[in-house]
């Protein structure tokens, strides 16, 4: 094998052992959490934001509103797209992105993959680990990282083999209930300004206006940002190359899955409606906390 400095390329085939990196052990399985300073204040303020839409949508506009049914459909359906988009959040960042194990790049562990003559593979010389082909490495998350698109902040995780679904579905609520949001305020702009703001809302006219701009401006932010996402994430999975991929010009050594192959592989077998489940596969048996003694505190369900 080279020296850890260089990575080594794969002339043939990858193997078989490299390809699932599980680290999970018996029927316990860790939940994954990344402790970055900037990502767990971006997650919260995520958080906070949709909050704050929520809010404004149900006790500034709706409630105060005259018409029961006008009320209730259109606060069944934001609340709906608000809990679907925070779950969809929450499993993208708990969510193990496809981590290589750390630390492998053992001479134990190369004896016992009996390598076939002028089979060589790739190793990580900042984590010490053997990469499966298209994995990368990720400088927040200290760990390789299987297909990763990219580190988002704004779930406190990367993007990859394990948790794309979930950041698509994640990107695709925000976009539904920040068009929402816009299409609401401006109905109620219209509305007040025909009659009088006291009858509007039960907020003071200067708070009412104020919460509802902000919104507005929050609204218009969050679509642009989430739909743009959205899209080139179905674009980069209809392709089956990742942002990292397509940023550095890699000439894809694998069998690419085109379209419906690529759609199929991420959100697991044929369409339906699963597909938009963000609850989909999840199944809690025990919560518990263990402590790694290279990573420190880690939660296991």
């Amino acid at each position: 094998m080279q020296t850890s400095g260089h990575r080594l390329r794969d002339v043939e085939q990858h193997h078989p052992l490299l390809g699932s990196g599980d680290e999970e052990e018996g029927p316990v399985a860790r939940v994954w959490f990344i402790q970055d300073s900037c990502g767990m204040v971006c997650a919260s303020m995520t958080w906070f934001l949709v909050m704050y839409a929520d809010f404004v949508v149900n006790f500034v506009m709706l409630l105060p509103s005259k018409s029961f049914w006008f009320s209730l459909i259109n606060g069944v359906a934001f609340n709906f797209l608000a809990v679907l988009a925070l779950a969809s959040h929450l499993r993208t960042m708990l969510t193990d992105p496809g981590a290589v194990p750390k630390g492998n790049a053992t001479k134990e562990y190369m004896d016992s993959l009996q390598l076939k003559p002028g089979e060589v593979i790739y190793k990580c010389p900042k984590c010490c680990s053997i990469k499966p082909e298209r994995a990368h490495h990720c400088s927040i998350c200290k760990r390789c990282i299987r297909k990763m698109d990219h580190h988002c902040p704004w779930v406190n995780n990367c993007v990859g083999e394990k948790n794309q679904r979930f950041f698509v579905l994640f990107t695709m609520y925000i976009a539904l209930i920040s068009l929402h949001a816009l299409c609401l305020s401006g109905l109620h702009f219209y509305t007040c300004v025909k009659v009088q703001w006291s009858e509007c809302s039960d907020f003071s006219p200067p708070v009412a206006v104020m919460l509802l701009i902000f919104l507005c401006l929050e609204g218009l932010l969050f679509l642009t940002f989430t739909a743009v996402m959205f899209g080139t994430q179905i674009h980069s999975i209809c392709n089956d190359e990742t942002e990292i991929e397509r940023l550095k010009n890699e000439k894809p050594t694998w069998e690419r899955r085109l379209r419906w192959e690529g759609m199929r592989a991420v959100f697991g077998g044929p369409p339906s409606v699963l597909w938009f489940n963000p609850f989909a596969g999840l199944q809690l048996r025990r919560l518990t906390m263990t402590r790694s003694r290279k990573s420190g505190p880690e939660f296991s369900v």
